[in-house]
């Protein structure tokens, strides 16, 4: 049996999440106390007693939702089960780096505490500014309609929304200034878009707006060294597998400003799991990409794992 880790990105954490995981599981509680160790943050009253509004700033949730996700790791370990290849949406691609052994636990950490943190400072800056925005999920309208309705208003230089992430046949999210924002939902319902959500994060993520967030963050990285994958690793910035640590290094940085190319990655990981016996994992909270999957129509089944009676089952039915 081979299994292939996704891991979630930033909009699914909530307050409460791991909790049960965490007094069920010492291997789980660990990971929460050496991440609060190395970051001097208070990782176990990010995921516990914050309540949502405060924990969707980057300064937080990053960090939250990746001790959440590397604490499912090592519970998943200490049972025997392994990736045999990783991807990571969004936030979720610096837990798959690290599983994929092109970051140590304690370089991953820093830099999602250092990425968490220029962000908040240019989403509260942009806030200020004519930048606040943020991102919405349009549902039930193709995303290259979405792309040609907002192709007017995505200009690199001077845009106000873009195309974000690409997540599924059926689901695109955009992601622009306030006005912007509302540019969009006009536009997409107008053209027959069941949904317009908005989504639970600090700023407009994945877009141009962010460049000063990227070139900060990629000051940041100049002296971090990034090892070459140990196991099959996509990127959500080409949607194609990571070769190398500088690929992974140089998409680290793009990946502030370039769309998630998720139907893509998904496409590459039903190809490299066809014929053989494979289950797919999303690593974190809640099943955004177990739903994401299934809308996809790709063969193969993926399992949640954000609550301990989801990781009791996967380890009793796998556990090596």
């Amino acid at each position: 049996m081979k299994f292939v880790f996704l891991f979630s990105g930033q909009g699914a954490q909530f307050k409460g999440m791991a909790e049960d995981i965490c007094k069920l599981y010492p291997a789980a509680r660990s990971v929460v106390d050496e991440m609060s160790s190395i970051t001097g943050e208070d990782i176990a009253s990010f995921l516990w007693n914050t309540e949502n509004a405060e924990l969707a700033r980057s300064d937080k949730s990053q960090l939250a939702i990746t001790a959440v996700e590397t604490a499912v790791c090592a519970v998943l370990k200490e049972n025997g089960i392994l990736p045999s290849a990783a991807a990571g949406f969004s936030l979720g691609e610096f837990s798959a780096l690290y599983a994929a052994g092109v970051l140590n636990f304690k370089t991953m950490t820093e830099i999602v505490m250092r990425r968490g943190k220029i962000m908040q400072k240019w989403c509260e800056k942009n806030s200020a500014g004519d930048s606040a925005g943020g991102m919405a999920a349009v549902i039930k309208l193709p995303s290259e309609k979405v792309c040609e309705l907002l192709k007017p208003y995505s200009d690199t230089e001077k845009g106000i929304v873009f195309a974000a992430n690409m997540n599924s046949p059926a689901q695109t999210v955009v992601s622009g200034t306030a006005e912007g924002l509302d540019i969009a939902e006009k536009l997409c319902k107008e053209a027959g878009a069941k949904r317009f959500v908005k989504l639970s994060v600090a700023g407009p993520f994945h877009s141009p707006l962010m460049r000063n967030a990227a070139k900060e963050f990629a000051e940041v990285l100049e002296s971090v060294t990034f090892e070459d994958p140990k196991i099959p690793l996509f990127s959500n910035v080409t949607g194609k597998r990571i070769l190398t640590g500088a690929e992974a290094k140089k998409n680290a940085v793009l990946h502030l400003t370039y769309p998630v190319l998720w139907v893509n990655e998904e496409k590459e990981v039903s190809e490299l799991a066809a014929g053989e016996e494979s289950r797919l994992l999303e690593i974190g909270p809640g099943n955004t990409l177990c739903n994401l999957w299934r809308d996809s129509g790709y063969a193969g089944t993926c399992l949640p794992t954000g609550t301990s009676e989801h990781l009791s089952e996967i380890i009793k039915t796998f556990k090596v």
